[in-house]
C-alpha cells in the first residue's frame, strides 16, 4: 500500500474526511463546546497549516486516510470508515514511525482521546504502549481547549546518517 505526501488539491477532500471521521469517533467522547468548534472549516484551516507534514493513502484526489507529524509526535491519524480493516491505518502508522525515526526521534508519542477504545486497541496492536493520561491543549478557532488524552509511546530505532 503506497503512502505519499498529501497534495494541496486534496485539501477539501481530506478536510471533509477528517471532519466526518472525527465526529464519528470523537464527538461522543468530547465536551459539547469542542464538538461545536470542530466544524468543517476548522478542519480545513488546521489541515492547510500542517499540509507539509501530512501523508495519505488512497487514490489521487480522494485519499482514504491521513497521517500528520509534529516534532516527535504522531499528531493526527484518521482513516475513512469505509477503509477500516483494509490496512490503510497500518500503512500510515508504519510510514509515520519511519519518518519520525528518520527525523531522529527516539521515542515517538501520540495522543488518543480517553475512551477511544478502537484507536487504543489499534495502537497497542501496532506496538505502542499506553503511558498514562494527560490534558492536551487542543487547537480550536477560540484558542486552546483542554482535552483528557491517553499518551501512547513507542521507542524507535533511529536511522543512521
Amino acid at each position: 500500500m503506497q503512502v505519499r505526501p498529501a497534495d494541496i488539491g486534496e485539501i477539501d477532500h481530506l478536510a471533509s474526511m477528517w471532519h466526518d471521521v472525527w465526529h464519528e469517533s470523537h464527538a461522543h467522547l468530547a465536551h459539547p463546546e469542542l464538538v461545536r468548534l470542530r466544524t468543517l472549516a476548522s478542519f480545513r484551516d488546521r489541515l492547510a497549516v500542517m499540509l507539509p507534514d501530512v501523508c495519505v493513502v488512497g487514490p489521487a484526489g480522494a485519499p482514504l486516510g491521513l497521517c500528520a507529524l509534529r516534532g516527535d509526535e504522531l499528531y493526527q491519524l484518521f482513516v475513512s470508515s469505509k477503509a477500516h480493516g483494509t490496512g490503510v491505518a497500518a500503512a500510515l502508522i508504519a510510514d509515520a514511525e519511519a519518518r519520525l525515526a528518520a527525523r531522529g526521534a527516539e521515542l515517538a508519542w501520540l495522543a488518543c482521546a480517553v475512551g477511544n477504545m478502537r484507536a487504543a486497541r489499534f495502537y497497542e496492536k501496532s506496538g505502542w504502549r499506553n503511558a498514562g493520561t494527560f490534558v492536551k491543549m487542543s487547537e480550536t478557532s477560540n484558542g486552546p481547549f483542554p482535552v483528557n488524552q491517553w499518551r501512547f509511546e513507542k521507542p524507535l530505532v533511529c536511522a543512521t546518517p
